[in-house]
């Protein structure tokens, strides 16, 4: 009997051993064949995520960010322990006991999953595991996956410090809102930093990564309150908060930038605008657009918010002033449905939805409003972001729109979305009324930047980046028209000719391919024979088109070249007067090689970008400080910068043109507009039928353009001239920046001497001489200047022509041609006899 027994039990023994034995190899051969073919763990040890990468202005203000991913890498070392804390108790309360996966947390899932009949089957998966998972696997829940995890798990366990692995998964996890990771999740949530969490705050996190769009704190609130009270419970009970702290922070109410309890770190920001995103263009371009959204650069823009701030302003103010001028109501186009507009929450809601531009301040900031009822002296408005009661009430008179043909009826409907400010007191600022704005529907562009290193102070693109992120400084391609005259100069100047020679202002005409070009004037006035410095400053075109046929437009477009207004210019005589397109962006960096001197100018938006570990990979300034590091250099003396620029022109020819083009300033085509307190040389510029008006000056230390134009070119009107739209922007503008960054005269290069002319005929005049008539060219040193000698670029001046005199006003008339088209001649205008030339 007892061996009967005996041998039962031995039996029944052997087959548990076999069983367990079967069953252990049967594991054992699963990961075995499971983990051939994984991935390998080890590239985890050098994890770089996707990082922000930040834009600073040279104050070191955060100005804006981008990235596909919003994290902000941190460091474990860098991480709270309470932050620490509430993930582990949240997500993992065995982490720095078990090996990489947790077979009681396993086992219970299991039972669970049993007990429910698979109702319920939550996820027994380690902080480790979830980390394999993140960074190596897939998402899918099926058992393959599981198995490689757990894998996966025990061997990084045995690469990485525990440290190491919480490191990683705090900054790799998605937390909502597009947030990845604890630093940049903290910001988003609470506008705080991780030392600045409270225990109930660190919580609500570590309750988000078990479905983060499940626990929204606005949509899903008291869910998310749950869940955050039951982190706390688990932090309780593991020993990492007293009772007194548990109690007060589970008492503590659910709050969060998404409720409207914190302002949103975003609100700190300034709104994106045309430089930064000409930043983010052209560092994708250079570093490629994966290594800028994602590589964590900080870039440090040469941008001065102040000086942008006023270009903005000051090209919106022209923009509106001419838009206004138009007498034309075009609004934003967009209507709200009248279902929108049965109460006060239904049109907020919808107007907050309205894709219309947020981001403009002229006068004050610019409100989009809603149209709620029309009369016939006002109009009642529902205004976005203002209170019933505040600045009330919200109407206007129908005196606001005396610059509009029709009445309140004929130019608007309810439910129009439109733009709306405040009328204040000039000297007060104590609110009048409200008034209707309206974006122009001319555009334009304007670039500001140092003459000495080419940095950009400030550069605005259009009237508004919300309404349109088209740049217009650097993406359209326009015809600079007589803006682009000084290179002509530049270029005849550096071939033997001086601000004296004689070339003659006569009509001319020129068989072309296309049939008889006939170029003319702007005023039809002929000067006749006249020095240089007369042709730039009163813009003559037909002494321009004869200097670049005297010259040559292969020279001309070699300098053009050079100076990197174009790429590869066509050698066409119209060229001359800026016919062939370009960018306000090239051409106001070449103008800053005149005023410097003319040493090759670099434009940059970029002073520096350092990559994620703080290296400089891109610096703008490569000069050398030749003592930077001598203790004995005096106070009141800087150290001494080793310029290593290309010289791209002549000192003196630069200042030969500079002198010229302040004459036009002074005296010339932008005498009317321009009035500065120093030394201001530029050049004005307006293209046929004034589809593009431009203004491009400097001063001794910075460079500023202007254009205005529509997008689909058309003509501007009449009275359209670069003096008389673009002068404002750029008169308004270096105001303010001549009080920042000062000026003073032209430096005069060593190797010339000054010599006294009449400016009307080229005649030399005495050292003594004075007078209107009278100007100072400087030439060059051993250089003896031959008066007298006219150039005419093989058109022979015509007989009996009706020759401008010195005073004589160069008033002009419309008259309507035999076709019946309008024109433009001047007083007794006699074209006599011409030659032609046969250039053609």
């Amino acid at each position: 009997m007892l061996r009967a027994i005996g041998s039962f039990f031995g039996t029944l023994f052997s087959l548990l051993t076999l069983g367990v034995m079967l069953i252990a190899l049967s594991i054992g051969a699963v990961f075995h064949i499971y983990g051939k073919d994984l991935p390998s763990h080890e590239s985890l040890a050098n994890y770089t995520p996707p990082t922000i990468s930040r834009i600073y202005s040279g104050e070191g203000r955060i100005i804006d960010e981008f990235s596909r991913e919003r994290r902000l890498f941190t460091p474990a070392a860098d991480i709270p322990d309470l932050v620490k804390q509430a993930f582990i108790s949240a997500e993992d309360k065995n982490f720095y006991d078990h090996g990489g996966y947790d077979a009681r947390g396993i086992a219970a899932a299991i039972v669970e999953a049993v007990r429910s009949r698979g109702r319920n089957v939550r996820g027994a998966s380690t902080i480790t595991q979830q980390v394999m998972k993140n960074f190596l696997l897939s998402g899918d829940r099926r058992i393959e996956r599981k198995i490689k995890e757990i894998i996966l798990a025990t061997r990084i366990e045995e690469t990485l410090s525990k440290e190491k692995i919480l490191e990683l998964y705090l900054n790799e996890i998605f937390l909502g809102q597009n947030s990845y990771g604890v630093t940049a999740a903290a910001q988003t949530y609470f506008n705080k930093s991780l030392r600045q969490l409270a225990p109930h705050e660190a919580a609500t996190l570590a309750s988000m990564p078990k479905a983060p769009s499940d626990y929204h704190p606005v949509r899903e609130k008291e869910r998310l309150l749950n869940r955050r009270n039951f982190v706390l419970k688990e932090m309780f009970e593991n020993g990492y908060l007293d009772r007194a702290t548990y109690e007060s922070e589970v008492a503590a109410p659910l709050r969060s930038v998404q409720n409207g309890d914190y302002e949103p770190f975003s609100a700190e920001l300034p709104p994106r605008d045309y430089f930064t995103d000409e930043i983010r263009r052209q560092l994708s371009r250079d570093f490629g657009e994966g290594e800028f959204f994602t590589g964590g650069l900080s870039v440090r823009a040469t941008i001065d918010p102040e000086m942008q701030e006023e270009a903005a302003v000051a090209l919106r103010r022209q923009l509106e002033r001419y838009d206004r001028g138009r007498g034309r109501w075009r609004g934003t186009g967009i209507v709200l449905p009248e279902e929108a507009l049965a109460s006060e929450e239904a049109w907020r809601e919808a107007l907050g939805q309205a894709k219309v531009a947020r981001d403009i301040e002229l006068n004050g900031t610019w409100y989009p409003a809603v149209v709620l009822d029309i009369g016939d002296q006002e109009m009642r408005l529902g205004i976005e972001g203002v209170a019933p009661d505040e600045n009330a009430p919200h109407v206007v008179p129908r005196s606001d729109i005396a610059w509009l043909p029709g009445s309140f009826r004929d130019e608007f409907e309810v439910g129009e979305v439109v733009h709306v400010r405040k009328m204040t007191e000039d000297g007060s600022g104590d609110f009048i009324r409200w008034t209707l704005r309206q974006v122009p529907e001319a555009q334009g562009g304007f670039v500001a930047m140092d003459v000495q290193t080419g940095r950009v102070l400030a550069m605005q693109g259009g009237f508004s980046y919300q309404h349109s992120v088209f740049n217009r400084a650097t993406q359209a391609k326009r015809q600079p028209g007589s803006s682009f005259k000084p290179f002509v100069y530049a270029a005849a100047l550096d071939s033997g000719y001086t601000p004296a020679t004689i070339v003659v202002d006569a009509p001319i005409e020129i068989n072309t391919p296309q049939g008889l070009w006939r170029p003319r004037n702007s005023s039809n006035k002929f000067y006749g024979p006249t020095p240089l410095r007369t042709g730039i400053e009163r813009s003559r075109n037909l002494m321009t088109i004869r200097l670049a046929q005297e010259v040559g437009m292969d020279v001309v477009a070699d300098y053009a070249e050079r100076f990197g207004v174009y790429d590869n210019m066509g050698s066409f005589l119209a060229n001359s007067l800026g016919s062939e397109e370009t960018t306000l962006y090239k051409v106001v960096s070449a103008y800053a090689m005149f005023a410097n001197g003319g040493e090759r100018v670099e434009p940059t938006l970029v002073d520096r970008v350092q990559d994620r570990y703080g290296k400089t990979v891109y610096s703008h300034d490569t000069r050398e400080c030749a003592d930077c590091g001598d203790p004995t250099i005096p106070q009141n003396r800087g150290p001494r910068i080793v310029s290593d620029r290309e010289q791209v022109m002549d000192a003196i020819t630069a200042y030969q043109l500079t002198s010229m083009m302040k004459g036009v300033v002074d005296r010339g085509t932008a005498s009317r507009a321009i009035d500065l307190p120093v030394p201001v040389a530029g050049k004005t510029g307006t293209t046929n039928d004034a589809r593009d008006v431009w203004f491009v000056g400097f001063t001794s230390t910075v460079a500023a353009g202007c254009y205005i134009g529509y997008d689909q070119p058309r003509s501007l009107g009449r009275g359209a001239f670069g003096a008389s739209m673009c002068g404002p922007v750029f008169q308004e503008f270096m105001e303010e920046a001549i009080k920042k960054y000062g000026g003073g005269n032209f430096r005069v290069p060593p190797g010339g001497r000054f010599i006294k002319i009449d400016r009307f005929t080229g005649a030399r005049l005495s050292d003594d001489a004075s007078g209107e008539h009278v100007v100072a060219e400087y030439f060059r040193d051993g250089e003896e200047p031959i008066f007298g000698i006219t150039f005419d670029g093989g058109f022979a001046m015509g007989e009996n022509l009706d020759l401008y005199r010195s005073g004589d006003p160069e008033q002009v008339k419309e008259v309507t041609t035999s076709t019946g088209q309008k024109a433009t001649v001047g007083n007794k205008a006699n074209f006599g006899t011409m030659s032609s030339g046969g250039l053609y």
